[in-house]
């Protein structure tokens, strides 16, 4: 199976501009290829990843890949299918954005070993130093305003209004394109589905200026079974930054996807080889009840992110809490398993006698409550049931001098911290 075909079997591939052709291409010898990743935030999210996948399976077949982290277009944003217009940021701020981006990239692509090793770009390195009327005249010429206004992220916005400075973005990134492929002979570019109008004016500005031909592959906008946008947890962006989504949470989000999801995401967001594959849906599907492939795939996706290390630890949060083994875990593996639940600080004055703190912290809504509560053996500390009306906690009570599990009944966890 080539690697044009393996892409197209693990669904990650929705759009080409000349499918043939690039088969061929792929099939000849090692392609240059890029893909862009505008620095809008500190950290790149989940996403991103599908991309950044088709990158490393590009890399293993022998192509070179040329990261990009826009630190010339992530000054402008890009108008592609948002209702407004980006807050622009400063450039210290996109600037420190970029060197984040650049190490999560430097994870996912070798950068070290072999003549196709991966090498980083920054299209500020060309925009940085270009003049304005340079740029007019020299890359703006080749654009007409009518197959501007043709693009679909222009047209969505045209009613709403989109500034000059937005409309004038698939310029910049189909320059992207020829300063790529003029410096390192790139003649690929990876992206994804609402980026295909940006992509093509690369194509297009090749074609026009150098008479050369670029070829675009677009990912799908991966969604779940019921058609909702995929990389969300709860309203959030499932990051790929452990400080902004623990190891723990991202292990949660993939062991929580949908049955009907599981196996297809194995083949989007792995590794394993499609017969593997094939394999784990047989017993999945015998068996769906013991979420193997959720499983699995929690186990790859967090080791790919962040190691087997920071896997091994998810899964030992996972276990011990689903146990109630409180004190089995760390202060610091509690806040990763716990970092959603309600939160109290105790201040110095606070009574910690046990029906006093419960109301105090908003774990019972009464002392009446709070009572009723501690006698029907409803709360624990850190695992352990107390029915003690004069419970006082202690020192003893804290986990690493730092915090305090409460529950109440089954599930309901609550924090103190000191």
């Amino acid at each position: 199976m080539t690697i044009f075909d393996e892409l197209k079997e693990r669904g990650l591939i929705f759009q080409t501009t000349d499918e043939e052709d690039l088969k061929k291409a792929l099939e000849a010898g090692s392609v240059s290829f890029y893909s862009g990743y505008d620095p809008t935030a500190d950290s790149l999210h989940l996403g991103h990843l599908v991309p950044i996948l088709v990158c490393r399976h590009l890399q293993l077949a022998g192509h070179k890949p040329y990261p990009l982290v826009g630190g010339a277009t992530g000054l402008i944003g890009d108008p592609s299918f948002k209702d407004t217009e980006r807050s622009l940021q400063t450039k210290e701020t996109v600037e420190g954005w970029v060197k984040k981006i650049q190490k999560q990239l430097s994870r996912f692509l070798d950068f070290e070993n072999g003549d196709n090793k991966a090498e980083m770009t920054n299209n500020y390195d060309w925009f940085g130093s270009i003049s304005f009327i340079d740029f007019l005249r020299d890359v703006g010429k080749y654009f007409t305003i009518n197959y501007m206004m043709s693009k679909e992220s222009v047209k969505k916005r045209i009613e709403t209004g989109i500034s000059y400075t937005e409309f004038a973005y698939q310029i910049m990134q189909g320059y992207d394109f020829y300063e790529l492929n003029r410096q390192h002979g790139v003649t690929l570019q990876i992206g994804g589905s609402d980026q295909w109008g940006n992509m093509t004016a690369g194509t297009e500005l090749l074609r026009r200026k150098a008479d050369k031909t670029g070829h675009v592959i677009t990912v799908p906008l991966i969604t779940d079974a019921t058609g909702k946008k995929f990389g969300k947890s709860e309203g959030n962006a499932v990051w790929l930054d452990a400080d902004k989504t623990s190891p723990y949470e991202m292990y949660q989000f993939w062991l929580n996807v949908m049955d009907d999801d599981a196996v297809r995401f194995l083949k989007i967001f792995t590794f394993l080889p499609l017969d593997e594959i094939a394999e784990i849906e047989e017993k999945f599907n015998a068996a769906r009840h013991e979420r193997l492939a959720q499983k699995i795939l929690a186990k790859e996706v967090v080791t790919l992110v962040h190691g087997e290390a920071a896997y091994k630890e998810a899964l030992q949060i996972t276990k011990q809490l689903f146990a109630g083994n409180i004190r089995a875990l760390s202060a610091q593996e509690l806040k990763q398993g716990l970092s959603g639940v309600p939160n109290y600080a105790v201040q110095a004055e606070d009574d910690l006698n046990i029906v006093e703190i419960l109301v105090k912290s908003g774990i019972s809504s009464s002392k009446r409550q709070a009572r009723e509560d501690v006698q029907n053996g409803a709360i624990y500390i850190n695992g352990e049931r107390i029915q003690d009306l004069d419970y006082q906690l202690s020192d003893a009570d804290k986990i690493d001098g730092e915090l305090t599990v409460i529950r109440r009944g089954k599930k309901k966890y609550f924090v103190l911290t000191y």
